[in-house]
């Protein structure tokens, strides 16, 4: 079961398509976190709903606000994925350990070993103000993402 809006959202420490370390704390107090769980690199609905948000992309990484994308994908498939679709924000690797990460949001399918569609809008304060989890096949509504920012 997801976590619920209202609750603190949990830190993590996960590597980029780029190797680099990103923690979910190192934004408290300076941005808003729109963080995206997706299960797989390279599949239709995951590519299309990514390259929907690299096409709006200001709109969810700017002064005010980070996009975090996280799959169950190693470091070097993200690496590749992010440069054929030339997506421009970290793509997270919850690979090891495996779906740690997911599992603590509660978006983690066991039978599958990834993660399914889950959403979470968080607030400057590390406050999950917003939050969406559809299964592996239903892609997400983009517009409910920017209704959700725009209420902070």
């Amino acid at each position: 079961m997801a976590i619920e809006v209202g609750s603190k959202a949990p830190d993590f420490e996960l590597k980029d398509n780029h190797g680099a370390t990103v923690r979910l704390s190192d934004f408290r107090g300076e941005k808003a976190v729109v963080l995206l769980f997706y299960p797989f690199a390279f599949t239709g609905v995951c590519t299309g709903e990514l390259c929907e948000l690299r096409d709006q992309l200001p709109r969810f990484q700017n002064d005010d606000v980070e996009l975090l994308a996280v799959s169950n994908d190693s470091v070097p498939t993200l690496r590749v994925f992010g440069e054929q679709e030339g997506l421009e924000y970290p793509l997270l690797s919850d690979f090891w350990p495996h779906g740690e990460t997911s599992r603590a949001y509660g978006v983690f399918d066991e039978d599958k070993g990834c993660a399914v569609r889950g959403t979470f809008v968080i607030d400057k304060d590390g406050v999950v103000r917003w939050s969406v989890v559809n299964g592996l096949p239903d892609a997400r509504d983009l517009n409910e993402y920017i209704k959700a920012l725009d209420s902070l």
